[in-house]
């Protein structure tokens, strides 16, 4: 049974390592390190290990390697520089088409739970508020199940449109094909891929930041920060086809330095997050030790749930290991990395921006336009950019789309 949501949901101990330990993070002895063809091996099976549920280790592998990787670490860290920028002024359409009036949309949310899916729930709120048109929310509760439900109430609620919000449309390809005949304009939000508009599945457009420029800043960030000798724990969700092609981009990524190894892929599906991933880590704690140097999740809910377990194991809020979220960029997320708790950076989405932009997609879409083929620019956030917000967003996305709308 889905539900009908008209607010948003909120959203073995082990011993600590010891500064013998913390100091071999300064100074880590180096490794031979693997050849291209060892490489290759590694990433096939880190795609491998993506298709099956559960975790998929790769053992008897070194954090670090030879050389650490000076001309990856120099590109690394001039990538990660100008993405720190906070100074990022409006790129997005300063023109289109006034405001139609009378519209009604249903955001139907993979889970509320998820964070970034509940963000942008939360920015079409607000954009709709100043457009003048009505939002439901209807939760799938991140079941399969669910999610088919919660679309097919959407659809046989007529509604002007729908945003996809967070999950595959092949798995609900019926109440697609439903909505396409009843000519019900579809908006994703992190539903493909790619940014823009889809055949197939049939989309008026797909709302997101570009996903090899997430995933490509995020292993940057690592190489950088690692000064190119890590190791890597993973977190993905490869139920999730954009979740799962994110992380492929990753792993691939961050095979662009020698030096940094990959140390587990671990597939935790995000409504499962909350139970499993504690259990992961302290695995993982128990298994690497201070070869654990870095994460990196497609999501930054997994270092919500992995704090207790670090905590049990008395490792630092402020690392190792230093974790980073590929998205999505929620207020939790910023708190983690403004107090130093577990969780240093994120590559967040501009949720509340996204929210609005999918307002004036459709709005496009009714006027008979084409869409405005923005894809928000790549950000990191850390303690050091944040100012203490607890979100990010680019300047002037508010006004831009307030002009927009009234003619």
């Amino acid at each position: 049974m889905t539900r009908v949501t008209d607010r948003l949901s909120p959203h073995p101990r082990f011993p600590p390592r010891g500064a013998s330990a913390h100091r071999g993070r300064e100074a880590v002895p180096r490794a031979i390190g693997a050849r291209p063809a060892a490489v290759a091996l590694l990433l096939a099976a880190t795609a491998l290990a993506g298709c099956e549920r559960g975790s998929s280790h790769l053992p008897g592998v070194s954090p670090t390697g030879p050389g650490g990787c000076p001309a990856a670490q120099a590109e690394a860290r001039t990538a990660v520089s100008r993405a720190e920028r906070g100074d990022v002024p409006w790129g997005g359409p300063t023109g289109g088409p006034a405001a139609v009036p009378g519209k009604t949309i249903v955001y139907v949310a993979q889970t509320m739970t998820n964070p970034g899916v509940a963000g942008v729930a939360q920015g079409v709120r607000e954009a709709a508020r100043v457009i003048g048109w009505k939002v439901r929310v209807i939760d799938g509760e991140g079941t399969p199940a669910g999610i088919q439900a919660a679309l097919g109430e959407a659809v046989s609620l007529r509604p002007s449109g729908i945003v996809l919000g967070g999950f595959d449309p092949g798995s609900t390809s019926q109440q697609v094909a439903r909505a396409t005949a009843a000519h019900i304009p579809l908006v994703g939000w992190h539903a493909v891929a790619s940014p823009g508009p889809s055949t197939d599945p049939p989309l008026f457009t797909n709302v997101t930041t570009d996903v090899d420029a997430v995933a490509g800043i995020s292993a940057r960030w690592v190489i950088a920060r690692s000064h190119g000798n890590a190791g890597v724990v993973l977190f993905t969700d490869a139920s999730i086809p954009f979740a799962r092609h994110k992380s492929d981009l990753i792993a691939q990524g961050l095979a662009a330095c020698s030096g940094v190894r990959l140390l587990a892929n671990e597939n935790i599906p995000i409504p499962d997050a909350s139970s499993r991933t504690p259990r992961e880590v302290s695995v993982l704690l128990s298994r690497f030790g201070s070869r654990w140097t870095h994460s990196v999740a497609i999501n930054d809910l997994y270092f919500a749930d992995a704090a207790p377990a670090f905590r049990a194991a008395g490792e630092k809020g402020s690392g190792p290991p230093f974790n980073i979220g590929a998205g999505d960029g929620d207020p939790s997320a910023f708190q983690r990395i403004n107090s130093g708790r577990y969780q240093a950076a994120t590559v967040p989405e501009p949720l509340t921006l996204q929210g609005w932009q999918i307002l004036d997609e459709f709005n496009r879409a009714f006027s008979g336009r084409p869409a405005s083929g923005y894809v928000a620019p790549v950000h990191v956030s850390t303690a050091g950019n944040s100012a203490g917000a607890t979100t990010w967003n680019p300047s002037g996305y508010r006004e831009a789309y307030r002009k927009i709308w009234g003619g």
